[in-house]
């Protein structure tokens, strides 16, 4: 039976290794050496978190990594303030005076 392998979230001090050794001019492959992972990892972070102004810094990457978290949530379906929580307030304030 094979083993499932389990993926962790780059931590911000990988982010950093990969920025320095980015900066120093590394190789992918060297850089996930250095942080025991794949070199796939470390490719898809220097392609998605990458600035075309700034190239890779890793307050960037941590900020666009957040951004596309909270993006790739989904909205709640009765939030406060929304329409259906106004008609949720409305309906019970109705019923209790029944």
């Amino acid at each position: 039976m094979t083993e499932r392998t389990i993926y962790k979230q780059l931590r911000p001090e990988e982010r950093m290794v990969i920025s320095s050794m980015n900066l120093q001019g590394a190789s992918t492959r060297a850089m996930a050496r250095a942080l025991a992972r794949p070199a796939s990892t470390v490719s898809r972070e220097l392609r998605r978190n990458s600035c075309p102004d700034l190239g890779y810094t890793s307050d960037t990457a941590r900020a666009l990594h957040a951004e596309r978290r909270s993006a790739a949530k989904p909205t709640a379906k009765l939030g406060m303030g929304g329409v259906a929580w106004h008609e949720v307030l409305t309906r019970t304030s109705t019923t209790s005076n029944l």
